[in-house]
């Protein structure tokens, strides 16, 4: 985005806080808050703008229902209440997008989800389709199963991972805080920071470290979910998210902290691959050399040739009929099922593999020429 502000953006997500959503005293759902953001993302939609959430609330809304109280939860009880609060938070935001015209669709995602590079392109996949059919993504951890080694550990990162997997341009951490600052908020000295263009050893010791009064509110996660996000050039926000409609207050020039990207998601993502260590080779027909050039997906049908034993998500180096590099792309499927459909058409991959395949071997996004 050439400004930072809301208005421009491509694909925002959002991350939603528990405090947000649920009364921390009574356990119920803040209803009339939630109904303000399903205002503010049907305004987003209506724009051209994709949307997606990622919310933590489950456990809360679960607790009060099982009667586990205020107090710390073992790991079992919070399962427990993550399993019965996802329904009422699946079903609070599809109440409160319906009357907009909006379709919700709920993802639960672990760590591995993302450190996996089959899941990984997989769960991109899914964005993909569902942002498509203009569908609102709304992402949690999935809390009924996910044990310590394979946590997020917190939805400041998760968003942040999101953002990089849907390609976002703008990732929204609606907050308790309405930014950084250069010291704890409320002490002397303290000053607001509108704008970091640079994640440098200074603004990460301004967030504090894990056993700092600076880190309560979580601004240590937020940070690294900045240097995250801005990296694969989607910008970062923080703005305190209480208010009534926060996501256009922040398009008003509500106090916020934004992190720059200097990149765009689309550029950051071709660097990416295209700096990977092929794993196997594709040559090309002359037809399918062209095809690329025109910013096509690659499909079987124009591979002549497949070289390497290579798995799902791994790279592979595309060649021209003369074995001139091409590019550099994310294979969808293994190298023996590549081998197969090689040559074949795309609606012939599940006569040849036994089950239905994707239409392209590697898609345009995952591919730097």
């Amino acid at each position: 985005m050439a400004a930072l502000s809301v208005d421009g953006a491509r694909r925002i997500v959002v991350k939603i806080g528990s405090a947000l959503l649920v009364d921390r005293q009574t356990g119920a759902l803040r209803a009339d808050w939630l109904r303000g953001l399903a205002e503010d993302i049907a305004a987003l939609k209506a724009r051209g703008c994709d949307v997606i959430l990622v919310s933590s609330g489950a456990i809360a809304l679960g607790r009060g229902v099982l009667d586990l109280g205020h107090g710390a939860l073992s790991l079992d009880e919070a399962q427990a209440a993550a399993a019965v609060g996802q329904i009422r938070l699946a079903r609070a935001y599809e109440e409160a997008l319906a009357p907009h015209g909006l379709t919700s669709a709920q993802i639960l995602l672990t760590l591995d989800d993302s450190a996996d590079r089959r899941r990984y392109l997989n769960t991109r996949a899914t964005f993909v389709a569902l942002l498509a059919r203009g569908a609102v993504p709304i992402v949690n951890e999935n809390d009924t199963i996910a044990t310590d080694e394979i946590r997020y550990g917190d939805n400041d990162r998760l968003a942040a991972n999101v953002a990089v997997m849907a390609d976002a341009d703008l990732c929204v951490l609606l907050s308790d805080v309405d930014g950084l600052y250069t010291a704890m908020p409320g002490t002397p000295g303290a000053a607001h920071l509108p704008e970091v263009s640079a994640i440098t050893p200074e603004i990460e010791a301004m967030a504090g470290d894990a056993g700092s009064g600076l880190s309560k509110g979580g601004m240590k996660t937020k940070v690294l979910a900045a240097r995250t996000a801005t990296a694969a050039g989607c910008t970062m926000v923080i703005t305190e998210g209480s208010r009534d409609r926060p996501l256009t207050a922040l398009d008003q020039g509500a106090r916020a902290t934004w992190f720059r990207a200097t990149l765009t998601p689309q550029q950051a993502r071709k660097a990416w691959i295209g700096a990977m260590k092929p794993k196997g080779t594709l040559r090309l027909d002359a037809g399918a050399a062209a095809a690329l050039g025109r910013g096509k997906s690659l499909l079987p049908a124009g591979v002549a040739s497949v070289e390497g034993a290579f798995g799902r998500g791994e790279p592979l180096l595309i060649q021209g009929p003369d074995g001139d590099a091409l590019g550099i792309g994310l294979s969808r499927y293994t190298g023996d099922e590549a081998r197969a459909i090689a040559g074949h058409q795309s609606a012939e991959i599940e006569a040849i593999l036994g089950y239905p395949g994707r239409a392209a071997l590697i898609h345009r996004d995952d591919m730097a020429l």
